[in-house]
């Protein structure tokens, strides 16, 4: 708890007394504002059946039973007898973590290993089946063979919230197949600095955006989960709440904004996610504090004031709150195995790497010591078996949960392609590419090129699929992968040999051996290495030019521009970048963000079609894209282009880059 120290009376001298004093302050001042800050949602009506089933349920377990409930363990750390020994109700799998620690696993494999855990999971706790969580963020990235849509940077500049729903829809589906239940997206965040290493979660800078969006994304995840159709898994809004408004976008960092703005700008998405349902949400990794008040609430992971009386009670949550990956040891006076704090702030289930024995044993004790009341067990249960009957996997008769008899079901072979790639999400995210592409820059008449033309190829991610389809992808920082760890998709290369001939496409990726003379256009594709989370922070001074980290890009764009051939750009990246530098060197500039597999989609908006029309450029920013290197913040109204901006292609008048701007000396200034 952050104190409010200036608001003391004097007579407080004594250390304790006053922070107590200064932690009941500060407390009763957040209080007194909620129902000015959060407007009240209504919660849904409770269905008597459903809750009669839950109490049926819940009497019918132990302390240690409840206690497994509310533990989700890691896969590598679990058995299918460890889980049934300790009653777990919940794993997951990292980024990386495959059934086996096999990186091609079937979906066969996983299947067999979702089995092998619900089967443990019934002899412990009759009735009652297992959860198991994915960080499905675009696409079901682990699968080997899976098809991956666009981040959410690239998703929000479609500004489409059907085909967002679909995506949903096509992800859902993907886990389903591989036995899993439940999905941990969409991220919510609406991100204030763009040093943060999960700007690419992020559908835009605009909250109504992000709510919007959010929202079709759950619809699209959840589609036929709860009314019994054998479809769609359990969504996650995450991260609550503040995760995009840290300091200088540091991850997990501090969020200094007022209470009111915390609501109105990083609450909007959740607004969203609650009309839509959403069965779960995942508490944020980041601290708060007002910046008007120097009120605060500290970690998230340990606030009632959020996670209780502003989204169970306020805006009527009655899903439960899952931890994020040992978040509950960034609490003061926690440890990954030991929060009471965490659980009685209103965490229900908690998210563990590694040490989920003795997380266990520590809460087993603490509860019978009085340190957790009984009362918060139950009702963190509660919620967890709530959530379990109406996505199918518990049943208060004490029979085969209906999920878990579709899971142990022959498996129509249609159903298993689900988790891989198939005409159907092929195209789906074909479009979903075409859709995301700003144009930035262009040169009239360049775009599309003729499909007689003959193009050299140069840059780092022209043939490399982990920088195109960036974090989350196979691995979890997606930088450790190759083109073979995705068969079903096509490099951007790729795509222009299929789009252009073979023989009508050379590669050169450095600009060094290859002769221009004889091409039509020059096609640079440059982008950032794979990262997730803070190892994708821009760190300290440095500042936005992607050259700055990336100079070899900067070197092949000026020895292109030499040859006197018309150069188009793409660039991937998680987030905007400072590019006059690139973009002066280039003749037509497309922010192409992360697309994902369906390389094709590229292909798709550079070449005109043999027959039929070209497609136009309908993407647009959904943040603002820098017009200097210093520029992280995304409400900084100097920016090169404003949030809706992009050019279609087809306009009378192109437009140009700013001039470039070197650095300041000594870096960016915080």
């Amino acid at each position: 708890m952050i104190r409010t120290m200036n608001k003391l009376p004097r007579r407080c001298f004594v250390a304790l007394g006053c922070a107590l004093l200064a932690g009941v302050s500060a407390a009763q001042n957040l209080t007194q504002n909620l129902g000015d800050a959060w407007p009240a949602r209504a919660a849904a009506a409770p269905d008597p059946a459903l809750e009669a089933q839950v109490e049926r349920l819940l009497a019918g377990l132990t302390l240690k039973q409840k206690i497994g409930q509310m533990t989700q363990a890691e896969i590598q750390t679990l058995t299918p007898a460890e889980l049934r020994e300790y009653a777990i109700g919940s794993v997951l799998n990292g980024g990386g973590s495959w059934p086996g620690k096999t990186r091609t696993a079937a979906v066969t494999d996983w299947r067999a290993l979702s089995q092998a855990y619900q089967r443990a999971a019934l002899a412990a706790t009759p009735g009652v089946g297992l959860i198991w969580g994915i960080d499905a963020v675009h696409g079901n990235g682990n699968i080997h063979g899976a098809t991956l849509f666009p981040h959410h940077t690239g998703l929000g500049a479609t500004g489409d919230e059907a085909l967002v729903r679909d995506i949903g829809r096509a992800t859902a589906a993907a886990v389903r197949a591989a036995g899993i239940q439940w999905v941990f997206a969409p991220t919510l965040a609406v991100v204030q600095d763009v040093h943060w290493g999960r700007t690419y979660e992020s559908y835009g800078a605009d909250p109504q955006l992000v709510r919007r969006m959010g929202r079709a994304e759950i619809e699209g995840l959840q589609d036929g989960l709860m009314q019994g159709q054998g479809r769609g898994v359990v969504a996650t809004a995450k991260h609550f709440v503040g995760d995009g408004g840290t300091t200088h976008g540091v991850d997990q960092g501090l969020t200094r904004t007022p209470f009111a703005t915390l609501a109105s700008v990083h609450g909007a998405g959740y607004y969203g996610a609650l009309d839509a349902h959403v069965q779960t949400v995942m508490a944020s990794f980041n601290s708060w504090q007002d910046s008007t008040t120097v009120d605060g609430e500290g970690k998230m992971h340990g606030s009632a004031l959020m996670l209780t009386e502003v989204l169970k009670k306020r805006l009527g949550f009655d899903g439960f709150v899952i931890s994020d990956w040992d978040g509950i040891g960034q609490v003061p006076g926690c440890a990954n195995d030991d929060c009471p704090q965490a659980i009685n702030a209103g965490v229900d289930m908690i998210m563990l790497s590694t040490d989920w024995r003795r997380f266990i044993a520590n809460t087993l004790r603490e509860v019978e010591e009085g340190r957790i009341p009984m009362a918060r067990v139950d009702d963190a249960v509660r919620r967890i078996l709530r959530v379990k009957l109406r996505a199918g996997l518990a049943a208060a008769d004490g029979d085969m949960p209906p999920e878990l008899k579709r899971l142990f079901s022959p498996v129509p072979a249609a159903e298993l392609q689900d988790a891989q790639a198939n005409p159907q999400t092929e195209a789906l995210a074909r479009r979903a590419v075409r859709e995301s592409l700003v144009l930035l820059k262009h040169q009239p008449g360049l775009l599309p090129l003729a499909p007689s033309s003959r193009v050299l190829v140069i840059g780092s991610a022209a043939d490399n699929m982990s920088r195109q389809v960036g974090g989350w992808s196979k691995t979890w920082m997606g930088n450790d992968t190759t083109n073979a760890d995705f068969p079903q998709g096509q490099t951007a290369l790729a795509a222009l040999r299929a789009a252009l001939g073979a023989d009508h496409v050379v590669f050169d990726a450095d600009a060094q051996r290859a002769d221009a003379k004889d091409f039509d256009a020059v096609i640079a594709v440059l982008g950032e290495k794979g990262y997730a989370e803070g190892a994708g922070d821009i760190k300290g001074t440095q500042s936005l030019r992607h050259s700055v980290r990336y100079p070899e890009d900067l070197a092949v764009l000026e020895r292109a521009k030499a040859w006197g051939k018309p150069v188009v750009t793409l660039l991937f990246s998680g987030r905007p970048l400072y590019v006059n530098d690139l973009a002066a060197r280039s003749d037509a500039f497309i922010a192409a963000w992360l697309p994902g597999t369906e390389g094709l989609g590229l292909a798709d908006m550079l070449v005109r079609p043999a027959k039929g029309e070209a497609y136009r450029f309908t993407g647009r920013l959904s943040f603002p894209w820098p017009a200097a290197p210093c520029q992280f913040a995304t409400d900084d109204k100097n920016a090169w282009w404003p949030v809706g901006g992009g050019l279609s292609g087809d306009e009378a008048q192109g437009t140009t880059s700013p001039t470039d701007v070197p650095d300041p000396v000594g870096g960016c200034v915080n």
